[in-house]
């Protein structure tokens, strides 16, 4: 997809229907599935939000960048996911917590973003975060400055992530269960899954309707 073409498409984009958790659960493991709105009440998550953010390469194609985190001793190490985390108090606002932390993993200038829309929330069970996916844009092809959580940067172009010959299943071992099937995304030679998976395939769907 152009990047004009998908400017010219915000004002729609943000009107769209959501798919919600029909969409997430396209690419949910089977663990996810098993919380319910009221059982994730009761667990009383942390919260946390990301940026899911989209913009030109030189050849003005549409992309969105994910990041592979550093190695460390804890639940979502070396996984893929979207720029974010924890929100903080002085954040007052859930999007500047989307902000702020991708400022501090990437380098993005906060006010370079323009903000389009939320998407569904997505529950992560094995650290009981809740998070909050913002939608946004800039207009340039930006120069990454990774911090030390970020041991990479992913751009992957939104066709692939349309391209349903990148869909597919993978067994893995998790935090939570041995050699378990889940659903994947297949993006520049990473496997994608989980609750970045889901995000995408909301993103995915909602996207197909421009």
């Amino acid at each position: 997809m152009q990047f004009d073409f998908f400017l010219s498409n915000i004002s729609k984009l943000k009107k769209l229907p959501l798919g919600g958790l029909d969409s997430q659960f396209k690419m949910a493991p089977e663990l996810r599935k098993l919380f319910d709105k009221e059982k994730i009440k009761r667990l009383n998550p942390k919260k946390a939000a990301v940026l899911v953010l989209f913009y030109p390469n030189q050849s003005n194609e549409t992309m969105l960048l994910l990041t592979k985190r550093a190695k460390y001793n804890g639940t979502h190490s070396a996984q893929i996911s979207f720029p974010g985390g924890k929100h903080e108090y002085a954040d007052i606002l859930m999007k500047n917590t989307a902000l702020r932390e991708t400022n501090e993993e990437i380098g993005i200038n906060k006010e370079d973003v323009h903000l389009i829309r939320t998407i569904t929330e997505v529950y992560i069970p094995p650290s009981n975060f809740c998070v909050t996916p913002f939608l946004g844009h800039i207009n340039y092809h930006p120069f990454f400055y990774k911090n030390d959580e970020v041991e990479n940067v992913i751009e992957v172009k939104l066709a692939d992530l349309m391209n349903i010959n990148n869909l597919s299943t993978i067994k893995l071992n998790t935090s939570y269960a041995k050699n378990t099937e889940v659903p994947c995304f297949k993006l520049n030679g990473e496997i994608v899954w989980g609750a970045t998976a889901m995000m995408l395939s909301e993103i995915n769907d909602l996207i197909k309707l421009l």
